[in-house]
């Protein structure tokens, strides 16, 4: 019979991206920046080709170390603030016409969605929409990560700040003070907020918040804000990380892993090498790590082997993709 796993470990082949941290091989290069970012108390800035793990570290460390966990994407039409709080002006101005009974103050909190970086540092004032701790109270906010965080620590906290070299320049420029001081203001309501005190005793020389900045340079950021950063580029994998990430993986696969696993892994990296090797000499974009593992579950399904007919028609579907040469590469 197959080996019975937890809920959170199957459908490794339905989900190929995973983004619940439960497999991720760090190098001693990745394991020491977290450190230094948590000694320093400063956001870690992770740039690299796309595909190299960048999106992955924020839920492995939150899951290793079981604080909560918080992400949220950056495109194009972010906002500065978006990452702190929202505000429905709309649904304020619809309401503002519907008559109140005399004496009734409008709850301006109400309108409040408390943004990811809120969440981390304050979790009970952002459930309370950053309304006075025992005053009025109206609808409390749930945690948007609530099924995530159930049983996690409430005292830290993990946030993800995805490819925030989409945003317009003003972006990264407004979290400077957020990200250095953990406090901010609410404007529509004037409400103030900064880290939450801890529940327990809880050590102090290292920070209780870990902010992971994701970049894919697409964007040269500025200069105020990467200084503000623990700044790390991930290189491209060796064929022995390679494979041992290979394996990580395989292990969340139904079967597990095998000897006839490892031998696919160790020759799939081989050759990526070589593909590898050959995009540099044409100027295209080399595979990614990502790329790798499509390629090892797609011979590892499919019992193709390198080398093989199949593995020909294999490469240009998963490894040296259809692309611009580089300095326009997509």
């Amino acid at each position: 019979m197959p080996e019975e796993r937890p809920a959170d470990m199957a459908g490794g082949l339905d989900t190929p991206d995973r983004s619940d941290g439960l497999v991720y091989v760090m190098s001693e290069e990745i394991e020491f920046a977290v450190e230094v970012a948590l000694a320093t108390g400063r956001p870690l800035l992770l740039s690299g080709l796309p595909g190299s793990g960048k999106s992955s570290l924020a839920p492995r460390v939150a899951r290793l170390r079981n604080w909560r966990y918080y992400e949220h994407v950056v495109t194009y039409r972010t906002q500065p603030r978006d990452l702190l709080w929202s505000y429905d002006s709309v649904r304020r101005l619809g309401d503002a016409q519907v008559p109140r009974p005399r004496g009734q103050a409008r709850d301006d909190a109400a309108y409040v969605q408390p943004g990811v970086l809120w969440w981390a540092l304050a979790p009970e004032s952002a459930r309370r929409r950053g309304r006075a701790a025992g005053g009025r109270r109206g609808a409390d906010c749930k945690d948007p990560f609530e099924e995530v965080n159930e049983g996690r620590d409430p005292d830290c906290a993990v946030v993800l700040i995805d490819e925030i070299d989409k945003a317009e320049p003003d972006v990264p420029n407004s979290l400077l003070v957020p990200l250095g001081s953990h406090r901010f203001r609410v404007i529509e309501t004037g409400a103030e907020i900064s880290t939450e005190a801890p529940r327990r005793p809880v050590e102090t020389e290292r920070a209780r918040h870990l902010i992971v900045i994701t970049t894919n340079e697409e964007r040269e950021l500025p200069h105020a804000f990467k200084r503000r950063c623990v700044d790390l580029t991930l290189t491209e994998h060796s064929e022995d990380l390679l494979v041992r990430i290979a394996t990580a993986h395989i292990e969340q696969w139904p079967g597990g892993v095998g000897s006839k696993d490892r031998e696919l892994a160790e020759t799939i990296a081989h050759e990526l090498m070589k593909v590898r090797a050959q995009a540099a000499a044409d100027g295209v974009r080399s595979p990614s790590t990502a790329e790798y593992l499509d390629a090892v579950r797609a011979c590892r399904a499919l019992d193709i082997r390198p080398g093989s007919a199949s593995w020909r028609r294999l490469v240009p579907l998963l490894l040296v993709k259809r692309q611009q040469a580089t300095g326009g590469l997509v």
